[in-house]
């Protein structure tokens, strides 16, 4: 337990003081960190959500603008697009992001605009055969 500063001594050299004893005791030794450099991603200036920030990043959590958001599903739809074992997969997968992105296109969230109308399925699944046949003829070559 700390004790209280005495009367007629200044606040600045009982904090002082109270480090230098802390400081010979070793209570400083063992405390996680020791001897490394500071966190460079933490900010100096204070940060009233900071915890919840850090919680975030730890959980690998983020939080966009619905529209950014959407952005975001639209690149990975096109990339799982493009992986996808089959024609079918290919049709669900770019039918699904074009629900949606139809759905914001006429029920506009607050926030940045979408800037993204829906997929062309067919032209999609166009490039998806043209992929698969060039892989095949780069395999056979």
């Amino acid at each position: 337990m700390t004790e209280r500063k005495p009367p007629g001594v200044s606040f600045e050299s009982f904090v002082d003081k109270q480090i230098r004893e802390a400081e010979r005791r070793g209570d400083f030794a063992a405390l996680p960190g020791a001897g490394r450099p500071l966190d460079p991603t933490s900010d100096t200036t204070y940060d009233e959500n900071w915890w919840i920030k850090r919680k975030m990043a730890r959980e690998g959590l983020s939080v966009l603008p619905p529209t950014l958001a959407l952005r975001k599903e639209a690149e990975d739809a096109l990339e799982a697009a493009s992986k996808a074992p089959s024609e079918q997969a290919v049709r669900r997968i770019v039918t699904e992001i074009n629900a949606k992105i139809s759905d914001m296109m006429f029920k506009p969230p607050p926030g940045p605009p979408l800037g993204l109308k829906p997929y062309d399925v067919e032209g999609i699944v166009r490039q998806w055969r043209e992929g698969r046949s060039s892989a095949a003829d780069g395999a056979a070559g």
